[in-house]
């Protein structure tokens, strides 16, 4: 069914779960606070298990509402117990290490607003790790939506939140099933299996904190549990077995070209990186 917003209509609900960060905090709230749209509250879900965040949020509480939370470890728990609080119109999920340029919730605002039959919109990263990412808008659908898809840059309306529901908290960093991505993947692929049309705007932009690349024990062990929650969606939401061949093929052809030029920490990377993706599909519990 289609909501109809005019832009004054739309209220968002942030649910920002956190562990471990203030300074990058500090910056996301920084930028908050200069956003053109001031229809929104912030919830933040926090993971810690001492009261870092309290000189944090002092700051802010006075500018905008926020919601302070207590959950346990992990994303996608936390996540769930932050949707329970909110009264928005419009969800969104920001990381603690990114954030809004000051026209972005007036933007997406805009676009709800012009397109009541959009159930979602998603914007793109500005990081290169997500270099890969779409520059055209344009809809979502099965085979594109993993190169139109990040957490911090989704919003969703009331009703397909109220539709999809709970995030599965198999999945999303801290997951004990070793799946430590794919959460709000599977979230949309859920919403678009209930019918709902999604959608990716390139010109929506949220800024993100770059990450140093190092083919180090720490990142090897990061691309296995994200290439395991790959695997794992690929099978859980039934794409063909060619579809996820050819991702094997193509981390398979990474090794071999790494081997080859003498690159063996990179050759170790897309080791992991397809040992995930097989595990991931073959292991459905």
């Amino acid at each position: 069914m289609r909501t109809l917003l005019r832009d004054d209509d739309v209220r968002f609900s942030l649910v920002l779960a956190t562990v471990g960060r203030t300074r990058e905090l500090a910056n996301f709230l920084a930028h908050l606070t200069a956003q053109s749209c001031p229809r929104f509250e912030l919830v933040v879900v926090d993971q810690n298990q001492d009261e870092r965040l309290l000189p944090v949020l002092a700051e802010y509480l006075a500018r905008f509402p926020i919601q302070h939370l207590r959950s346990a470890t992990g994303l996608s728990h936390a996540r769930n117990v932050g949707l329970r609080c909110t009264s928005g119109n419009i969800v969104a999920f920001p990381d603690d290490d990114c954030w809004y340029p000051p026209d972005l919730l007036e933007r997406v605002a805009k676009v709800f607003a012009a397109n009541p039959e959009f159930g979602a919109v998603t914007g793109r990263p500005i990081d290169t790790a997500f270099s890969r990412f779409h520059k055209v808008s344009g809809a979502i659908d099965k085979q594109n939506l993993f190169l139109r898809c990040s957490s911090f840059t989704m919003f969703l309306r009331r009703n397909v939140v109220d539709a999809v529901g709970q995030f599965d908290e198999g999945l999303g960093l801290g997951s004990t099933r070793g799946r430590i991505a794919g959460e709000e993947t599977d979230y949309l692929l859920r919403a678009l299996e209930a019918g709902f049309q999604l959608h990716f705007d390139a010109a929506i932009e949220v800024f993100h904190q770059e990450t140093p690349l190092l083919y180090d024990g720490n990142f090897n062990d990061k691309a296995r549990g994200y290439n395991t929650a790959l695997g794992y969606l690929l099978r859980k939401h039934r794409y063909s077995l060619w579809y996820a061949a050819k991702t094997w093929i193509r981390a398979f052809g990474g090794m071999c070209l790494s081997v080859v030029s003498l690159d063996l920490p990179k050759a170790r990377y897309h080791a992991n990186v397809l040992a995930g993706r097989v595990v991931g599909y073959l292991s459905q519990r």
